[in-house]
């Protein structure tokens, strides 16, 4: 399969997935999203994904789910310090939330994307098996 061959295509697939999926989310709950959005949810796709290429099935559903919210988050503060602090263009404030870091993340957030995190990771593994022709998914949950 072409995908499977082309590892540029394949992870730009996967790039927009994830970044439109990201901002559909957004979109959803807050009504409209931004452009930094939909470059933060590609690079977190694409991560999270990654996570079984470099561990194989041999991780628990549940630690990745722990791993990837870490990096949702992470990834939201260095997107947050460089579309909100630096190029100050106040896409999102966190600061009236409890538990903020400098009104970029914040905990409850962080509890949210390790309960979405399941969907993406199921939409991830799915998406290189059905359509890059990649290893079927098994899970283990602890």
């Amino acid at each position: 399969m072409l995908l499977r061959s082309n590892n540029f295509l394949k992870y730009t697939l996967l790039f927009f997935v994830g970044g439109f999926t990201y901002c559909a989310i957004e979109i959803l709950f807050r009504g409209y999203s931004h452009i930094s959005m939909l470059i933060a949810g590609g690079i977190c796709f694409i991560l999270i994904g990654l996570l079984n290429e470099g561990y194989t099935w041999n991780m628990s559903l549940l630690s990745q789910m722990v791993i990837s919210s870490i990096i949702i988050t992470a990834i939201e503060f260095i997107v947050g310090l460089i579309v909100n602090v630096w190029l100050k263009l106040s896409v999102w404030d966190y600061s009236m939330l409890p538990y903020n870091i400098m009104g970029q993340v914040c905990l409850l957030f962080t509890n949210i994307w390790f309960l979405l995190s399941f969907f993406g990771i199921i939409l991830d593994d799915y998406l290189r098996y059905y359509i890059l022709g990649e290893e079927k998914p098994s899970y283990k949950i602890f």
